[in-house]
């Protein structure tokens, strides 16, 4: 199998042994979950729900760009959320990012997420 892994500084480096995408034969893009951090300040973009969720998905949307692809392409993502309760505040800036017909999400509470963040997002696309 081909595989390829997809950088951009637009996006976070990794934390550990995985990629931010791997593209298998130009068929699907896997990325990595996203913390909400900002890659120009290598810190989280705010403390709310809100802007972690905005910051997490623009660095899903610019990870897929770098791999020729776009959140149009997007056909699930895992969403882990450190308070369930903060579900529908992530749902309202998810839903600014995709469009009809939405991709298929689960969404889990998990008891901690690194760094303390209060979400990660991954995403699966096919171009």
């Amino acid at each position: 199998m081909n595989k390829k892994a997809i950088v951009t500084d637009k996006a976070p480096a990794a934390v550990g042994p995985y990629s931010a995408a791997i593209q298998a034969e130009g068929v699907s893009i896997n990325v990595s979950g996203q913390l909400p951090v900002d890659p120009a300040t290598g810190e989280f973009a705010g403390d709310d729900i809100q802007s972690q969720t905005r910051q997490s998905l623009t660095n899903v949307k610019n990870v897929l760009e770098a791999a020729g692809a776009s959140m149009a392409d997007v056909v699930e993502t895992t969403v882990l959320l450190s308070d369930i309760a903060e579900f529908g505040p992530m749902n309202e800036v998810y839903a600014e990012f995709f469009e009809a017909p939405y991709p298929a999400r689960a969404a889990f509470q998990v008891v901690a997420l690194p760094k303390g963040a209060k979400v990660e997002i991954k995403a699966v696309a096919r171009v």
